[in-house]
This record gives structure tokens, sequence and C-alpha cells, in this order.
């Protein structure tokens, strides 16, 4: 199966995929953490759309499930103090935009991650909201799911402990990217369902 990661230069959930077999693929404007040649440098959208570049052109084979994990630096309502001032900027009209136009990119299986953000109301609420500690980490840090043909992520590994470490971490040059990296319980448990699901769906619509 194709998997394509947007907006991911960690790694986390592409190399998931491919330790399961998956063609999976992540794409960010940064270049990927570990150096991975199964990463696209540039522009999520026309990743998403057009595929892997080779060779300068691109690849025309549809991707079949797409997790996209969209900036949220201008949506996450723990920012709203700040939203006058992007609203007024246009920064968080684009990044609006730029999330609607994952969620309608034309790919029959899509995920789409961010924390409590504004997308509830400017599009729809999330289809589930997961958090880390229902995945082996004892820690809290409430996602946003926004599926289309996809099941919800069944909790594998519930754990004690609440810490919200994300909300502790000191102030870095990095800070952002450090908050927004995915978890690698949550990056397995997509990697183990989604991935079987997708595979599944796959085998019946060929049958």
């Amino acid at each position: 199966m194709r998997v394509f990661i947007a907006c991911e230069s960690s790694g986390a959930v592409r190399r998931a995929f491919r330790a399961r077999g998956h063609d999976a693929w992540s794409c960010d404007l940064l270049p990927a953490d570990d150096g991975s040649e199964h990463h696209i440098q540039g522009d999520a959208l026309i990743a998403a759309e057009f595929g892997v570049q080779k060779r300068g052109e691109y690849c025309s084979i549809p991707w079949d499930l797409m997790i996209a994990h969209p900036p949220c630096t201008h949506l996450a309502v723990s920012g709203a103090r700040w939203f006058p001032e992007k609203r007024a900027s246009g920064e968080q009209q684009a990044a609006i935009e730029f999330f609607l136009a994952l969620a309608r990119m034309p790919i029959p299986r899509i995920a789409i991650e961010n924390p409590v953000c504004i997308m509830s109301s400017a599009w729809r609420e999330p289809d589930q909201v997961i958090q880390p500690w229902q995945f082996g980490h004892g820690e809290t840090k409430a996602t946003c799911l926004w599926l289309k043909g996809l099941p919800h992520l069944v909790p594998t590994k519930v754990v004690p402990g609440r810490i919200p470490r994300v909300h502790l971490m000191p102030p870095s040059e990095d800070r952002w990217k450090l908050r927004s990296e995915t978890y690698q319980g949550i990056a397995e448990a997509m990697a183990d369902q989604w991935g079987d699901y997708a595979d599944l769906v796959t085998q019946m619509e060929a049958a």
C-alpha cells in the first residue's frame, strides 16, 4: 500500500508503516530528521496530488492512504490570545485553507491530525480525540483526528500517568518541533490498524 505522510520531518509515522511493508513516504518543507531517502522535501499539496518526484518528474501512481499533520501554529486554541493578530495578518485563514486543501485531496483514506483547534468550528468536529496514555505513554496531549474512509483508532496500551509533558517543555529554538512529533505508540497504532484496514478494503474491492 502507498502511504503519504504530509507535514512530517521526524519520520515517526513513515518508519512505522515501512516497518510493516508499506511503501510509505513523508513530506515536509524541512529535510527528514533521519536523512531517509523516503522523504519528499517540498510542498505537501503537490506531493499529495502528484506523488513522488523522481528525476525531476512526479509519478502518477495514486496514494492509498494519507496521514497529514498540518501546522497548528495559527489554529490551536492554546494560542487563542493571538488570534486577532493572526486573523488580521491573514495567517490564520491561510492555515485553514491549507488544512482544508489536504482534507479534500482525492485520496480514498485520509486522517488529519491536530491539537484542539479552530477547525472544529471552521470546518467540522473531529471524528475522534485520542491521548498518548491510551497508547503506552503516560502523558496528556489531546490529539484530534478528522477521518475519511478510516475507522477510529483503538487504544493499544492504557497506562497510568497524566503528565502534560508538552506544556512543561522549557523554551528553546526547536520547542515547536518537539511539541509536534507523533508519539511512537500512536504511530505504531496507525500503521497496525489503518494499514491492515486499508489492505483488507483494497482486497475486498479487488475481489
